[in-house]
């Protein structure tokens, strides 16, 4: 299911839906792809540098609310890393590439900004330094869940009988192929 956050708040309402995201342009995803929603928070960090090589945005996908200040804080790792929109409302620009740990850009989020942006870490675009911000509660969303189902498919007993017997099949048919192949058809006692 998919539609808009307000939409999908009222079919929460009403019994219906699960848990929603963004609908992120499939760039935004990044290298880690953790995701935050911090809706309702006056101020959000965002690690530049994040990651087990340094080549992430962490949290990479993040909604919040106008008026949230979002702060770009670097980790020293990775080398040097800015942030830059690559498309959406947002207009982020951290400057030149920085690589000392400790160093902060802030956003504050406003109704201007309402919508997804997708933002780039520039001398790491070719290696998936992609992010992505979403801002307010008029966006397209997608449903990723949390109904209360496990997400376990559940194969019946008959279909998994019927799949080991498939394969056992297959496996003897290959065998005689090789046999008939490797003896030209013919097996005769010396």
């Amino acid at each position: 299911a998919s539609g808009t956050a307000a939409a999908q708040e009222d079919d929460d309402e009403n019994g219906g839906g699960g848990e929603v995201e963004p609908d992120w342009p499939s760039g935004a995803q990044g290298n880690l792809g953790t995701y935050e929603d911090a809706r309702g928070q006056d101020e959000v960090t965002v690690t530049v540098g994040g990651g087990d090589d340094g080549l992430a945005f962490d949290p990479t996908l993040l909604w919040v609310d106008p008026g949230t200040t979002i702060t770009w804080e670097w980790s020293g790792a990775g080398g040097g890393h800015n942030v830059v929109t690559v498309e959406g409302p947002a207009e982020l620009d951290s400057g030149s590439p920085v690589d000392e740990g400790g160093h902060t850009y802030q956003h504050e989020a406003t109704e201007e900004d309402e919508g997804i942006t997708h933002y780039v870490c520039t001398p790491h675009d070719g290696v998936g330094m992609h992010a992505g911000l979403a801002v307010g509660d008029d966006i397209d969303t997608v449903d990723v869940g949390g109904d209360g189902a496990s997400g376990v498919v559940f194969v019946p007993q008959g279909a998994r009988a019927l799949g080991i017997a498939t394969f056992i099949a297959m496996c003897s048919t290959l065998g005689l192929a090789f046999v008939f192949m490797k003896y030209g058809g013919t097996i005769t006692q010396e």
